[in-house]
């Protein structure tokens, strides 16, 4: 039980979350580089030498040089396994973030030194708030103009109203970025130096021990003048408060070359918490508990598209995991051997034949698992909490558009909505396929998806926002009722619900069928 509870105490799982073009896949690149997972980190942009982020596998990522899925790797750094959670920044595609941010223990807040908080970061902030996540927080892109750090300070404290601490302070920015001053561990760390000289000690004072051409600089003496200010009216340090997320240690550096993302790691690593109780319906399950249990957060069609195979990705929450172990699927009573087990660098996959909480495995699905399932161990079953789901705003009428190839245009359509990122709708007079969305570049990735990996052309048809409204008393309901304005359509749990063409169309519909009771998914 000891080694068990060791092993458990030793992973760390977090997500890192930030708006587009913050840096995000650059900084995962840069933590995969000191772990050793890569020896050659891939800068994102750098379609030209074909080098692609790691962790962005998909080739639309590549093409677009953004991440539309979130993408999960491990490795090991000191004596902790970490595990990060590499979420899409692009507004579109928040429903897969937000359902990563339910299987990690900390998140990875990146924040722009030049944009300051923005729009993506706020959402996906109250989510870790909601959940009391801690956050860590990493400013990046010094090694270019940006804000001054005392007024991105403000503005984290202010927009997102979390209190911070910055562990670190910058001397300089942009081509006059010299380093920064370590807070935490009492030294300034040099932008443009190497090895033992990368490191100046300080004294007591906290000034340097030996004289440097640094000192003659304006900039070192404002760093001073502002870290004083900092020990004088800033905030305290309090690990609680970090591991209650009512606190945000704060990292300055620049991941693009790699300049204080070790020091942050490392940090990190000291303070952020090790894998945290499970709620579920018979109450908070225990990482360090005997019983294996887990649930699954994702589900990935076709991450080799040479084998047509889907993975289904669990983050273990108790117990430990073993290649061929014997588990219960809670949602259908199901015992099944869980024998073809992975773990992940983006794409790159290994087989796992161990694995305890805290860590994510891939299990090879053929269509058993859904986004949410609950896997146990023991003969006494429970349900982990519920993921949450969205309501999508926008719809599309979709076929395929050469008749011949029915099979694995249907194929493809059940596979892509099984993972989650676009929901699906039939009519119920006709039966014509409606896809719904959050945002439109998730269409967009459908039909590249169902052309590559499919083989099968769509024909894509934009009906617009729509306002989706569930039915709770169907038996009340019948065809007649459907209309352009109000299109009666079913889910793919066979569930009624209208598609309203507008607000005004809903309390039109609701004043005249007073009977009908119509609720939303997020209530």
């Amino acid at each position: 039980m000891d080694s068990l509870k060791e092993e458990v105490l030793s992973r760390r799982t977090f997500a890192i979350i930030s708006h587009p073009d913050a840096g995000k896949t650059t900084l995962t690149e840069k933590l995969l580089l000191f772990g050793g997972a890569i020896r050659d980190a891939g800068t994102v942009k750098g379609k030209k030498t074909g080098k692609y982020a790691t962790s962005d596998w998909m080739e639309i990522e590549k093409q677009r040089g953004i991440s539309v899925t979130s993408s999960v790797m491990q490795f090991d750094y000191q004596g902790f396994q970490v595990n990060i959670l590499d979420t899409p920044g692009h507004q579109d595609f928040s429903e897969d973030t937000y359902r990563t941010l339910m299987a990690v223990d900390s998140a990875v807040m990146i924040v722009d030194a030049a944009k300051g908080i923005e729009a993506q970061t706020i959402k996906l902030f109250k989510v870790c708030r909601m959940r009391g996540i801690p956050i860590f927080t990493f400013i990046n892109k010094l090694d270019r103009q940006g804000k001054p750090p005392l007024e991105l300070l403000a503005e984290l404290e202010e927009v997102l109203g979390i209190e911070s601490f910055p562990m670190n302070w910058p001397i300089g920015m942009g081509k006059e970025f010299f380093g920064i001053y370590d807070r935490y561990y009492h030294r300034i760390e040099q932008f443009r130096a190497d090895g033992e000289d990368r490191y100046l000690p300080l004294n007591e004072e906290g000034e340097l021990m030996k004289e440097h051409p640094i000192q003659q600089s304006s900039l070192y003496d404002q760093m001073l003048e502002e870290v004083l200010l900092l020990d004088e009216a800033g905030n305290e340090f309090s690990k609680e408060r970090v591991q209650n997320g009512t606190l945000t240690p704060v990292f300055f550096g620049s991941a693009l070359t790699n300049f204080g993302v070790q020091t942050f790691l490392e940090t990190y690593l000291q303070f952020a918490p090790a894998p945290q109780p499970r709620q579920s319906d018979v109450g908070e399950i225990d990482p360090t508990g005997d019983v294996f249990s887990g649930f699954v957060f994702k589900i990935q069609a076709n991450m080799n598209p040479a084998h047509r195979d889907r993975i289904a990705f669990v983050r273990i929450c108790s117990g430990k995991f073993e290649r061929g172990m014997n588990v219960t699927l809670s949602r259908t009573g199901k015992s099944m051997k869980l024998s073809q087990s992975t773990q992940f660098l983006a794409d790159d996959r290994s087989t796992v034949n161990e694995a305890v909480s805290g860590d994510i495995i891939g299990l090879y699905d053929t269509g058993t698992y859904q986004i949410g399932d609950t896997l146990v161990g023991g003969k006494d079953l429970f349900h982990f909490e519920k993921l949450p789901q969205f309501t999508p705003e926008l719809f599309m009428k979709v076929s395929a558009k050469n008749v011949m190839k029915q099979k694995s245009f249907h194929k493809g359509v059940q596979q892509l909505v099984q993972e989650g990122a676009i929901q699906l709708y039939k009519t119920v007079r006709t039966e014509e396929y409606i896809l719904g969305a959050v945002g439109q570049l998730q269409f967009e990735v459908f039909e590249h998806r169902m052309n590559k990996e499919y083989h099968s052309e769509v024909r894509m048809e934009p009906m617009g926002s729509k306002i989706a409204l569930w039915i709770k008393n169907e038996k009340d309901v019948d065809e007649s009722l459907s209309t352009s304005r109000n299109l009666l359509v079913k889910d793919r749990y066979d569930r009624l619900l209208f598609l309203f063409e507008n607000d005004f169309a809903s309390r039109w519909f609701q004043e005249k069928n007073p009977n009908i009771e119509l609720y939303n998914l997020m209530e």
